[in-house]
């Protein structure tokens, strides 16, 4: 009886469609997602009176490096009307400098407080604990705009209108997310560990900055990023109670220079340029901690 097999060359000329589809969907997504950057950098380096009648251009439209020099004040008043800019200045690197301060007072605080409050809710035992946790969870349901007039007048009668502090007040201390995340993983932990600490003599806060900490590196990385970034991109918080120039974030400061706009043309060329150098933080800290993030999205504790 005779069995028919495949050549090996019909077996090489199989396509796997699975595979092609794969990739595919791949690159879209790539493009989808990169798309608009590249489309932001075309529109920064060019001239801003030539974007109109070039807006299907792919390339830059007259070439120029003119938005970044506006946004970074390297050009003079006439050069950036010439260029379509409004010629006002724009006071970059205080607004950079600001969100900077206010980003990192919120993420350390906010992710210490958070893991203290994560940890009292996955290793210690008192009455009570997983219903508080469930109330307190359950604040995630709660729109933040529901929250502003009262923070808003709180920190109003504290007298930190148009401070550093009062714009990171309210999220300094913990944010229910915050102290879920870290909660998870603090639950899948090894408390052999934890024992064995507790009978050489070692209390609580002892075993929380040696042991649980050390061993939280990468979900601490993971918050810390996340929590970054939500606090450099807050936008109608650092505008309602910190609109002076002093304190200004570079978000409201991105507004007030989109509406510095000569006869009502916004300085597309100019924003974008200015959105990209502002960008450039995030990018950066994705560069140093990406390994550490991707690593513990699927983290399962200490094995």
């Amino acid at each position: 009886m005779t069995t028919l097999t495949s050549s090996p060359r019909t077996a090489a000329r199989r396509i796997d469609w699975g595979k092609i589809a794969g990739r595919a969907a791949l690159a879209l997504a790539v493009i989808v997602t990169i798309g608009p950057f590249l489309w932001m950098l075309r529109t920064a380096l060019s001239n801003n009176h030539a974007l109109a009648s070039h807006s299907s251009d792919l390339l830059p439209a007259d070439f120029t490096w003119g938005g970044f020099a506006r946004v970074l004040g390297l050009q003079s008043t006439a050069d950036a009307q010439a260029e379509g800019g409004s010629g006002a200045a724009i006071s970059f690197w205080q607004y950079l400098l600001n969100s900077l301060i206010v980003s990192t007072m919120i993420t350390v605080s906010q992710v210490f407080f958070s893991a203290l409050a994560a940890y009292a809710f996955a290793r210690l035992q008192w009455r009570g604990r997983d219903k508080v946790f469930a109330l307190f969870l359950a604040t995630l349901l709660v729109p933040g705009i529901f929250t502003a007039l009262p923070n808003f007048l709180l920190v109003k009668n504290l007298g930190l209108l148009n401070t550093y502090l009062g714009i990171a007040l309210p999220t300094m201390l913990m944010t229910p997310f915050a102290v879920f995340f870290l909660r998870q993983f603090f639950l899948g932990m090894s408390r052999e560990v934890e024992e064995a600490a507790m009978l050489d003599g070692a209390r609580h806060g002892r075993i929380f900055f040696q042991i649980v900490l050390p061993n939280a590196v990468g979900p601490l990385a993971t918050l810390c990023l996340l929590t970054f970034i939500a606090a450099w991109n807050d936008y109608f918080w650092p505008l309602l109670v910190g609109n002076d120039p002093a304190v200004r974030v570079l978000t409201v400061g991105l507004g007030v220079f989109k509406s510095q706009s000569p006869q009502g043309a916004p300085d597309w060329s100019g924003l974008m340029a200015a959105t990209l150098v502002s960008a450039l933080p995030i990018l950066l800290l994705f560069i140093a901690f990406g390994k550490k993030i991707v690593n513990s999205i699927g983290f399962s504790g200490i094995k």
